[in-house]
């Protein structure tokens, strides 16, 4: 659970009302204090951080989720997207839209038709980042389709996974690692761990990477929010606003990630090092709205195909 301090208050005039406008500070959540989780956490971290998932056919994937799964219900579902931006549906831009989630359903038929609203076609038009999902016990295939802003399938979807439900979380047991079967129950663990649900209210953070976590480098970084949508700037949206992530070593300015056109993730090419990572939410009018806070080490940098694809903006 996250805990969440108000960080700074402030009035501004919009329109000729007073809004009541706040930062948040949060504090990221810290790598497992128990030696056998942190080993477990920390073993999966290159997965999570690594550049493997460019190389994926489709940009739309469960950022939290694999196929065969176990969970406990309810459980947090993190939507993530690579090269186009989201938007709440109604909003018209180019390389935008936004997630849908099919439950135990195919594929629409129709490439031209909106997408249906039901139980198992869940729409997240006002550009939710992610969400918690009850279902019962027993198996259920999940995939994400990504649509424009009538709802209208850009037919970028993800692959289908399977999931195993086995209960609910406050009557089966929280998953535990056992040394001598330290493999096996530390994947059953961290399904668990990935999928427990955030606090609810209001939260900017970081996907994919805990407080002190040590990477390599580059590194991809996710995003996400609890509270608003995403919407890139300048859009006539409220309740939405865009990540921007600052970088800094020793307090001096390295780096400066804008996602204007409504991005929820960037790779970042760091020497070897510590830094500190200040996620910030913006509005679409460029107010603040929530910060989060967290410290990396770069351990060495990695091999990789890629140049340095971050964006500076």
């Amino acid at each position: 659970m996250m805990s969440m301090t108000l960080h700074r208050k402030w009035l501004f005039r919009c329109t000729g009302l007073w809004l009541i406008g706040f930062s948040i500070s949060v504090g990221a959540k810290p790598l497992p204090e128990d030696p056998l989780q942190r080993q477990c956490w920390l073993q999966h971290t290159a997965e999570r951080t690594g550049l493997g998932r460019m190389l994926e056919p489709t940009p739309v994937t469960f950022s939290n989720l694999g196929n065969g799964y176990t969970v406990r219900s309810p459980f947090w579902v993190e939507f993530g997207i690579r090269g186009m931006g989201v938007i709440p549906a109604g909003n018209k831009k180019d390389k935008t839209g936004h997630h849908h989630l099919l439950i135990d359903t195919p594929l629409p038929p129709g490439v031209f038709d909106p997408i249906p609203f039901s139980d198992t076609y869940r729409h997240f038009g006002k550009g939710q980042t992610g969400t918690v999902l009850d279902l019962p016990a027993g198996q259920h295939t999940l995939r994400l389709l990504f649509a424009d802003y009538a709802h209208r399938p850009y037919f970028v979807f993800s692959p289908e996974i399977k999931i195993t439900v086995v209960g609910k979380r406050n009557e089966a047991a929280a998953p535990k690692i056992n040394s001598e079967q330290f493999d096996a129950t530390c994947q059953a663990w961290y399904q668990d761990e990935l999928t427990s649900p955030i606090s609810t209210g209001q939260a900017v953070y970081v996907k994919n990477i805990r407080n002190g976590e040590p990477v390599d480098s580059p590194l991809l970084v996710k995003f996400g929010v609890v509270g608003f949508g995403v919407a890139p700037a300048g859009s006539l949206v409220n309740e939405a606003g865009y990540f921007v992530l600052n970088v800094t070593n020793k307090k001096v300015p390295v780096r400066s990630v804008s996602l204007k056109n409504g991005e929820t993730e960037t790779i970042l090419d760091l020497s070897p090092g510590d830094y500190d990572f200040e996620v910030e939410f913006v509005s679409t009018e460029g107010k603040r709205l929530l910060r989060d806070e967290l410290r990396v080490a770069v351990v060495r940098k990695r091999e990789s195909g890629f140049e340095n694809r971050s964006r500076s903006q």
